[in-house]
């Protein structure tokens, strides 16, 4: 019997965040964990070619222009298909050129961020297995992404950033960090949070990228958004 797989990439052309290797390392045991074999990769045409036939793919704090025209169908196909997508953190500072890759997938285009710093997650949606085991207040120390547009009207939200907990934030009361939607035809999940390398040795934020995990991946009992 086959295993089944998941690809992360992570890729950068643009800034490239030191947390890449600790977030690796960190998915290779959630997929472990999990019964999947995890291929990781930086090389566009290895992600296309391994697309078809994988669960899901993870962009790892992704940047700038990172696909091939060849990768951009490919993912396409891919989500069609009912794969998944997880994005964390610099996923949505990817494709600026490809629109449908900001908006359809990810959920939102970056724009820009404060200094890094403690903060407060608020969580507004405890019924999803990225969320269930955290509290309403979640202190934690990130950048705390701006973005371009709110993507509420188009996604599932299920955390967003106190900005009164920290300086330097864009979006007002409603500041979207974490969500999740069915707009490319496959399930995609994307956290805002993982600018450090601590953050994929957080127990807490481990969890939150577990659960993010088993609901792109559509483990049963999981639910639908």
């Amino acid at each position: 019997m086959s295993v089944e797989r998941i690809l992360v990439y992570s890729r950068t052309t643009g800034f490239r965040h030191d947390s890449i290797p600790a977030g690796v390392a960190a998915f290779r045991e959630l997929g472990a964990e999990a019964g999947l074999t995890v291929t990781a990769t930086e090389d566009p045409e290895e992600l296309a070619a391994g697309l078809p036939g994988a669960r899901a793919v993870v962009f790892l704090s992704t940047s700038g222009e990172v696909l091939t025209d060849e990768g951009r169908r490919a993912l396409r196909a891919f989500l069609a298909d009912g794969g998944g997508f997880l994005g964390v953190h610099g996923a949505s500072t990817t494709e600026y050129d490809w629109p449908w890759f900001g908006t359809d997938v990810v959920g939102a285009v970056f724009d820009g961020h404060p200094a890094l710093q403690p903060g407060v997650v608020a969580v507004e949606d405890h019924d999803h297995p990225a969320t269930a085991h955290l509290p309403a207040r979640w202190e934690f120390v990130d950048e705390w992404y701006n973005f371009t547009s709110n993507p509420r009207p188009r996604v599932r939200v299920l955390a967003t950033a106190d900005e009164t907990s920290y300086e330097g934030g864009g979006m007002g009361a409603d500041h979207p960090l974490v969500w999740c939607h069915e707009r490319a035809g496959g399930r995609s999940f994307y956290t805002a949070l993982g600018h450090t390398s601590e953050s994929f040795t957080d127990p807490a934020f481990r969890a939150h990228l577990r659960g993010g995990l088993r609901w792109v991946l559509n483990t049963p009992g999981v639910k639908s958004s």
